[in-house]
């Protein structure tokens, strides 16, 4: 016990003659006030992302599909997801009728509400169901459908039934290398229930 009180008082020695050999003065115990107390902040909520309803086939008809996007209102996201086609656990029940793009399209609103995509060049007039998929997806994207937790995978939420929201674009306008073809939303499922 004695061992350990003089490798202290040793410890604090040398300590005490570097910080005078580099200048700076011994001082006495500073006294600061109080410790800080209060209410300590609220702990950050975890992050959440909105769900919208991509539009895929299933048995050949149109079925939505919940997927996470930051921004509810970014129709170029839900586009390129769309195109991209459907996510491995998806692809068990669902199918796309739109081709896998090289490029990015282009995706602008026109002057008469209907949504613009332009697509790459080198890709064909787009099929009958690729337009409704398309259509579809656009015309639920007025509001948010569901939150989820962005640790989640989304697949339990269930929207809520949106049949009397209007549509966020009652048309949409897909042009490519010399074709142009615009599908309305009418045809579309009233309901977004999986």
């Amino acid at each position: 016990m004695k061992g350990s009180r003089v490798g202290a008082l040793l410890a604090g020695l040398t300590t005490a003659l570097t910080l005078a050999a580099c200048g700076v003065p011994p001082s006495d115990v500073i006294e600061a006030g109080e410790p800080a107390s209060g209410m300590l902040p609220p702990s950050p909520k975890p992050p959440v992302s909105t769900a919208i309803a991509l539009y895929f086939l299933h048995d050949g008809e149109l079925r939505p599909y919940l997927r996470k996007i930051g921004d509810p209102g970014d129709f170029g996201a839900a586009v390129r997801l769309l195109f991209a086609g459907p996510t491995t656990s998806e692809a068990r029940t669902a199918t796309t009728e739109l081709p896998r793009l090289t490029d990015t399209p282009e995706v602008a609103i026109g002057g008469d509400d209907a949504l613009s995509i332009r697509l790459p060049k080198d890709v064909p007039p787009l099929s009958h169901p690729a337009m409704l998929q398309l259509a579809c997806t656009v015309a639920h994207m007025t509001t948010p459908l569901a939150v989820v937790p962005a640790d989640g995978d989304g697949a339990s939420a269930a929207p809520p039934d949106p049949a009397q929201r209007p549509p966020a674009h009652p048309s949409v306008r897909v042009s490519g290398g010399g074709w142009t073809i615009t599908q309305s939303a009418d045809s579309c499922p009233d309901s977004l229930q999986p």
